[in-house]
């Protein structure tokens, strides 16, 4: 590390998903590591990501991130190499810590994917990079602590980019419908005793409230998708496809679906709102639009860089370097 620079390195996380046909199994058999899942119910998501060819599209989309962020940030003169590190596939998160070492790098600025916290989007990933902390010290590797970002669910550059998203998509209607079209946001669901511990909701919901103001819209709904637990266990409703089903019976002219709770195109947003919310709308004569995933969109990626940014002048201004943190 250099004596006038806080840190070495951002490791961009995200959740990860299968380059193929052949990876879509030992995919799923990370995800569910940690679970009881039965054997037809991990068929019935293989299915899901064979109607894609096996390939989700957040690896590559992480790496445009990535490529973004750092051309951002070395434009205001913080040269610092972006790592990628997913949770669940290749290149896992242990495998960005131990290029970060290897480059000599021991403190690094995490930028986690999720912009909404609970314990499954956020907390599980500073677990994995717990583990991968310990792991470098087992192999008698260079520890790389990490020091994380501030909130930004709620960051105005965030906000823009999503009402950017919806006014585009709001064109895509029939110009008579468009003033009468519902903002639909939707959220991965959780079971409801984790959202109950944390301000899972609270945020997603403050989040769909500016992105709704900025579009000069008052008529929205939060609901949830991609539900994996057992029927027995309460998660967050309503799901997305109940939801237009009984709005549609209650003459809900026309729908725009806002995927608020990710910012990169995958299975789950591909399947549950392009395929499955899209042929029940188009069974019900509902007219239906999405909103594209923010991805790579420059405000995004602008988003990006002003909080790492935020936190490496913070470091290096009021606290000279960040407290290590060991294991």
């Amino acid at each position: 590390m250099k004596q006038d620079q806080p840190f070495d390195a951002v490791v961009l996380m995200a959740f990860g998903g299968p380059g193929g046909m052949n990876d879509v199994r030992p995919f799923l058999m990370n995800v569910v590591s940690e679970r009881r899942v039965p054997s037809e119910r991990l068929e019935e998501l293989a299915r899901r990501y064979e109607l894609f060819g096996g390939v989700s599209p957040m690896t590559q989309i992480t790496l445009r991130q990535a490529a973004g962020l750092t051309e951002r940030l070395k434009s205001q003169g913080i040269n610092l190499p972006v790592h990628v590190g997913m949770r669940h596939w290749r290149p896992y998160i242990q495998d960005a810590l131990t290029a970060i070492a290897a480059g000599r790098g021991r403190r690094a600025i995490g930028f986690i994917t999720a912009a909404h916290h609970s314990y499954v989007s956020c907390t599980q990933y500073k677990k994995q990079v717990a583990q991968a902390r310990r792991a470098l010290l087992q192999a008698s590797q260079p520890d790389v602590a990490v020091t994380y970002v501030d909130s930004w669910f709620d960051h105005e550059l965030l906000i823009r980019a999503w009402a950017q998203q919806v006014h585009k998509a709001l064109d895509k209607l029939e110009p008579t419908l468009r003033h009468e079209a519902r903002l639909v946001f939707t959220a991965h669901s959780i079971p409801l005793h984790i959202a109950q511990a944390c301000q899972y909701r609270q945020q997603l919901a403050e989040s769909a409230r500016l992105v709704a103001q900025a579009v000069g819209r008052t008529d929205w709904a939060l609901v949830y998708q991609s539900r994996s637990g057992p029927p027995s266990e309460p998660w967050l409703e309503p799901e997305v496809c109940a939801y237009l089903m009984a709005e549609r019976a209650r003459d809900l002219r026309a729908a725009v679906l806002v995927p608020i709770g990710f910012i990169s195109d995958h299975v789950e947003v591909l399947y549950d709102l392009d395929h499955e919310a899209a042929r029940l709308c188009r069974q019900h004569n509902l007219p239906m639009v999405r909103a594209e995933s923010l991805n790579d969109h420059p405000l995004l990626l602008d988003m990006m860089a002003e909080v790492v940014a935020h936190t490496w002048h913070h470091h290096r201004d009021h606290l000279a370097l960040p407290v290590y943190c060991p294991l």
